[in-house]
């Protein structure tokens, strides 16, 4: 069973999904976190043909819920509503910044007229923090 990985923001949502076995997670893309998410998602999950959702469950070092987890608890249940599909919470710390480490991307030091072309691939790390939080689930599974 394949399985979708979201690393959800408040401005952009990441997006990842596994190979068929549900062993390994790949980066997919990058969505604006706006009125299409949902379709967006949904049209992934067709195309993809996938079989439950993982979803980025934001703690803080208290194992208490962070700020954005007012918004990622109700897309759950919306998520679960609208595909029909389980929807896993997995706990994150960091998957944005171990995204960057991994992807090697650092803005200190980077000139100024490049700093905006720096920004777009830090961007898309929100991709790789979704792969980051599928594989723990999937590992842990």
């Amino acid at each position: 069973m394949k399985y979708l990985g979201i690393d959800y923001g408040s401005k952009n949502v990441g997006i990842a999904v596994s190979d068929v076995d549900g062993i390994l997670a790949f980066p997919k893309t990058v969505l604006d976190n706006d009125r299409s998410l949902l379709k967006n998602i949904k049209k992934i999950i067709e195309d993809d043909k996938i079989g439950a959702i993982v979803i980025g469950e934001s703690l803080n070092f208290l194992g208490e819920p962070n700020t954005i987890m007012k918004k990622i608890s109700p897309f759950k249940i919306v998520l679960e509503k609208e595909t029909g599909l389980p929807v896993y919470f997995q706990t994150e710390f960091f998957t944005s910044k171990e995204a960057d480490r991994v992807q090697g991307e650092n803005l200190k030091g980077v000139r100024k007229q490049d700093r905006q072309k720096a920004k777009v691939r830090l961007e898309k790390n929100d991709a790789s923090a979704a792969a980051l939080i599928l594989r723990s689930y999937l590992e842990k599974k």
